[in-house]
């Protein structure tokens, strides 16, 4: 199984522990491009695809983990796209 396919069952499973760098790596292996609102962005990352539209994410800090609602709510939207 690749780091995709791991990443992908990671998610479905709803982790507490899924962290922003983990679904960068997924959103990038799913062809989603990450984008920075220029310099006031701030932490707030906009990952988009030309077919599937845009995920717009707050970066957690201090903590690297995601919130259990952004976990939720990334897999639902994965999962009606038929992405995972």
């Amino acid at each position: 199984m690749g780091q995709k396919e791991k990443l992908i069952e990671q998610l479905k499973s709803r982790p507490k522990t899924f962290t922003f760098h983990d679904a960068e790596a997924l959103l990038d292996y799913l062809e989603f491009t990450k984008s920075n609102k220029g310099k006031t962005s701030g932490s707030r990352v906009m990952f988009t695809s030309e077919e599937h539209g845009s995920i717009l994410l707050h970066k957690p800090h201090p903590q690297k983990e995601l919130k259990a609602y952004q976990v939720r709510q990334l897999c639902d939207l994965l999962e009606q796209e038929g992405l995972i």
